[in-house]
């Protein structure tokens, strides 16, 4: 018998250790109606706004305009900006591309999923949506596997004649991408330009005078986890005379050999003027430009048959290449990176510009050339002296957010990094009435901007990163920050690559020639949750700070070490002539992420943008390769999530994003016997997901989340069922999540909307099988404050964001199985059981929240009259003494009950004694009122025998009353002697009207 004690005890220890407990079965009775009621707020922020990709105006009618962000969905304006409202955010894809409105009929609009810029960041659709009233509603018209469209076109007087143009899979071949028309307003489809399965069209032009001539870009390339190729033999420039029957390559004058991506722009005035943006050159940087400019502007005055070089201007061609010619002067010519020429192209001027200066678009009123819209990665500007000056449209939510952490002061502040929009953090409440504004948040670095975390046991201390480890230690007090990027004792160039020795082995290095250490774009860096004073980041080596980031220590190459150089792209090795070569990702192979177990100081894992993975039980001196050990995964896939589990320390999840390797699959995976073993739990998740992200539940192990390039899902089961956590967010990526350790909060970080957050998951948590069974149950809720809130802002107009504050009082969440087939109440008891506040209680099968404010009872509205003009507002409650009190569910002939501690504002400073002085009094007013509110009802009854005198003063009384009680409220502790005399003549003369009216 004792020898069996100690064997079942060891298989105990080892369950715990190996965290192999076996979780649970509950999330096949788990539907997504069972959290519907869970609603989530967003906090913005909007200042920076985000990437925008295409506008288009009604030229009729300029104040109206649609805006298509790359990934936050698609705005409508109707009053020139000032307002912005959602129109395309619900459905099956996040990431667009173009639209496009029909000037014959401005409520047909066409709309083209899948960003077209190539960008190693790029979302993809699902192909091209129309609505056919203004926006409020969309159909799918198919193109579905084109994934990234550039442009659609419509026949100016037959809507029912549409060109797409499908640029096809950024990351691998497939076979709908070219030029597409529709005769029959997108029922169906015909592919009217298409080259082979590498290159698709990236722009397409219809002559403003005979819609059956045409131009087409054709424009090949292809994007890897390791590097990209932007063009080849398939892309070129072509016309069509017959509406895109018949296609006819263009050459005359233009350049011979691989050419990139080529942008198309037609004089609307003269369309014999055709103006073409042109890629090709040598010696790409991997950033922004080439060392030699072999292409550029090229014009033709005969409608595309010859053309003529007018200078190698061409800004950042891979992600934009949009070339505009005002529609008024064949001479202005606008290009992006923002820029113009008066001379028809042999020149232009970069003007000094308050905006963000990555560009997308430009728009030129037709009517008037001095008016501009502009679109570029931080959002949209409006100009009235042609786009010298500008209005920045600043209520736009659209900020693309990679990462988010948050910090402890109270309120929370949130951190983070967004694309294009360097770093920022912010308050994730405040105690304004008006909400989070963008001046609220705080800019911490530049460029890209990916993580950001805060120091849990220093306020003052936290840590940004831009782009390729561009890591900082900042100082919110003095705002100072200090670059802590690990290996760069001698410095390095500004730029990516040094051409003499790249992709050459054993070339002598010049002087000062070397580049940066090779890092991520997206390079990760972690605090240890044992020491926060110890850093860990990576390059494509693993560095160990103990004192800040001061000093490093490389614990290895944790990459397979392939030479990118030797990789073939679109079949060939890359070179000096490669267009575009390696744009935005420099450096591979690189770590993409790092974890350290909250449970065991010491152990690692570390995983690696082509498919490492390994772990270190001892602090990084020996080390396990694990990426052989995943049953299903293919080789090299990027690994975009490691979790290492809060509740046992054999227990970790990792995810890998395979889009970048043209695979979409989910590939989700659990180890309970730290690394040595895996069991796939991605479930029934549906396919294709794209997972960026996993975390475990701190409180509930069988409670996973998973954030995908189509939203949130969480699985209550380990990961055998999963479903979709959305409710009222909009259809966007979720790049990474946190769950706050102190408030409980859900703060989500995604790629198009900002950041949002569900608070107070304790139901969520705590919503078990057992739980599932019951008829009703009332959760646990959390300690509340008693916040008063005030709004200290100025007018200011409407083109405002603002974001929500947490809602104000108490989150009360309760379970019902199913309609209890009677009333459901919720009530709130003070300390002696006696009744304070009655709620509005829904009785809505699944999860059900409501909020109690924290007060008793609201006061009654006066009855409205003549004196009201008609209005009848009722006044709220008193704040409760802060205390201890139960909150009571009855559902049918169930009844639940918890407790609930009500806190005071952190802020006040009163005595126990005057606080408690302050509610007697403010219940001894309302008393005063609810009598006064009663006996105006009587006097104001038809037939009533009052006279007009009496009404008026119990009227006055009334307003008195109010301005009373309102003054009290207004600040917290014992009444003034004033306030005091007045609650007590309040009270004799509302006694003597009581009796003068009863005579």
């Amino acid at each position: 018998m004792r020898k069996t004690g100690i064997s079942v005890g060891i298989l105990l220890l080892c369950l715990f250790e190996t965290g192999a407990v076996p979780i649970a079965q509950t999330s096949a009775a788990l539907q997504p109606s069972t959290l519907a009621s869970l609603s989530f707020r967003t906090i913005g922020p909007a200042n920076m706004s985000g990437r925008i990709v295409d506008i288009a105006v009604v030229e009729s009618n300029t104040a109206t305009f649609y805006v298509a962000s790359a990934t936050g969905g698609l705005w409508k304006t109707t009053d020139n900006g000032t307002t912005f409202t959602p129109v395309f955010q619900n459905g099956s894809v996040a990431s667009l591309g173009c639209v496009t409105v029909s000037q014959s009929n401005p409520d047909l609009v066409w709309l083209g999923s899948g960003e077209a810029t190539n960008r190693q960041s790029s979302g993809w659709g699902d192909g091209v949506y129309k609505s056919t009233d203004g926006g409020r509603t969309w159909t799918n018209m198919g193109l579905k596997d084109s994934h990234h469209v550039g442009r659609i076109v419509l026949h100016p007087t037959n809507p029912d004649v549409v060109y797409v143009a499908a640029l096809g899979h950024l990351w691998g071949s497939n076979k709908e991408r070219g030029l597409f028309k529709s005769t029959d307003g997108g029922r169906t489809w015909r592919p009217s330009l298409q080259i082979d399965e590498d290159t698709g069209v990236s722009d397409v032009a219809m002559d403003p005078s005979d819609p059956n001539t045409l131009f087409a870009a054709a424009h090949q390339r292809r994007r890897r986890a390791y590097g990209f190729h932007g063009g080849g033999a398939g892309s070129a420039l072509y016309k069509s005379a017959d509406g895109g029957d018949t296609w006819k390559k263009l050459t005359a004058g233009l350049p011979s050999g691989d050419i990139g991506r080529i942008g198309i722009s037609i004089f609307r005035k003269d369309p014999r003027v055709v103006y073409a943006s042109v890629e090709q050159g040598l010696r790409y940087n991997a950033s922004t430009a080439y060392e030699q400019r072999r292409a550029g502007v090229y014009r033709s005055n005969d409608k595309g048959e010859t053309w003529k070089l007018m200078s190698d201007w061409n800004p950042r061609p891979t992600y934009s290449s949009q070339i505009r010619v005002d529609p008024n002067d064949d001479r202005r010519i606008y290009m992006v990176s923002y820029s113009y020429s008066d001379n028809g192209g042999e020149s232009f001027v970069s003007p000094r510009q308050s905006l963000h200066g990555d560009d997308r678009m430009v728009w030129i009123d037709p009517h008037d050339s001095r008016h501009i819209l502009k679109a570029d990665d931080g959002g949209v500007g409006i100009s009235y002296d042609r786009g010298l000056k500008w209005l920045y449209v600043t209520s736009l939510p659209v900020s693309q957010w990679y990462h988010v952490a948050v910090d402890m002061r109270k309120p929370y502040w949130v951190y983070g990094g967004l694309q294009d929009n360097g770093c920022w953090r912010g308050p994730s409440a405040t105690y304004f009435s008006s909400g989070i504004s963008n001046d609220d948040w705080i800019r911490t670095c530049g460029g890209d901007g990916f993580r950001s975390l805060a120091d849990p046991n220093d306020d003052r201390t936290f840590y940004s990163e831009s782009q390729y480890l561009g890591l900082l230690r900042n100082d919110s007090v003095t705002n100072e920050q200090r670059n802590i990027r690990p290996d760069q004792k001698r410095g390095f160039i500004r730029d990516r690559r040094n051409w003499a020795t790249w992709g050459k082995p054993g070339a002598a290095e010049p002087e000062l020639g070397n580049a940066m250490a090779p890092a991520n774009w997206d390079a990760p860096f972690i605090l240890s949750p044992h020491d926060s004073k110890t850093l860990y980041a990576g390059t494509n080596q693993l560095w160990k700070s103990t004192n800040r980031g001061d000093t490093w220590v490389s614990l290895g190459d944790m990459t397979t070490g392939v030479d990118r150089s030797k990789l073939r792209i679109m079949g060939q090795i890359p070179n000096e002539t490669t267009l575009s070569l390696d744009d935005g990702a420099p450096y591979y192979p690189t770590i993409t992420e790092i974890a350290e177990s909250p449970v065991r100081p010491g152990l690692l894992y570390v995983g690696t943008d082509d498919g490492n993975l390994q772990v270190s039980q001892d602090d990084g001196r020996h080390w396990a390769s694990l990426a052989k050990r995943f049953p299903g995964l293919p080789e090299s896939m990027w690994v975009s999530g490691i979790d290492a589990s809060r509740h046992n320390p054999g227990t970790v999840y990792v995810s890998f994003d395979g889009h970048r390797s043209n695979d979409f699959a989910n590939y989700l995976y659990r180890s309970t016997d730290f690394g040595s073993t895996w069991t796939s739990i991605a479930g029934d998740m549906p396919a294709n997901r794209a997972i960026h992200v996993v975390h475990e539940d701190p409180k509930n192990p069988a409670l996973v989340y998973a954030g995908t390039e189509y939203g949130l899902y969480l699985s209550a089961d380990g990961g055998a069922h999963w479903l979709e956590l959305r409710n009222n967010m909009p259809r966007v990526p979720v790049t990474d999540l946190v769950i706050h350790p102190r408030d409980n909060d859900l703060v989500l970080a995604t790629h198009g909307r900002g950041v949002w957050i569900l608070d107070d998951i304790s139901s969520l948590q705590q919503l078990t099988p057992q739980v599932l069974t019951e008829p009703a149950h009332l959760f646990a809720p959390r300690a509340t404050e008693e916040i008063r809130y005030f709004n200290p802002k100025a007018h200011q107009g409407d083109m405002v964001f603002r974001g929500a504050n947490p809602p104000a009082g108490a989150l009360v969440d309760y379970y019902l199985q199913g309609d209890p087939g009677a009333a459901v109440t919720v009530t709130i008891l003070d300390a002696g059981a006696k009744l304070v506040a009655r709620l509005q209680a829904p009785r809505t099968a699944g999860l059900n929240r409501v909020v109690w404010n924290l007060r008793f009872d609201s006061l009654p509205a006066a009855p409205p009259d003549g004196e009201s003009g008609g209005r009848s507002i009722p006044l709220p409650g008193p704040l409760v003494v802060p205390g201890e009190y139960t909150v009571r569910l009855t559902a049918g002939t169930r009844t639940d009950e918890q407790k609930l501690k009500v806190l005071e504002d952190p802020r006040m400073q009163v005595s126990a004694a005057d606080r408690q002085l302050w509610t007697d009094s403010l219940v001894a007013v309302g008393d005063t009122y609810r009598g006064t509110v009663a006996l105006l009802d009587q006097v104001n009854r038809p037939g009533g025998a009052s006279s007009t005198e009496i009404r008026s003063v119990v009227r006055e009384l009334q307003s008195r009353l109010t301005t009373l009680y309102r003054d009290m409220s207004a600040s917290t502790g014992k009444p003034t002697a004033d306030e005091q005399a007045q609650m007590q003549f309040f009270r004799t003369e509302l006694d003597s009207l009581q009796r003068r009216v009863t005579r």
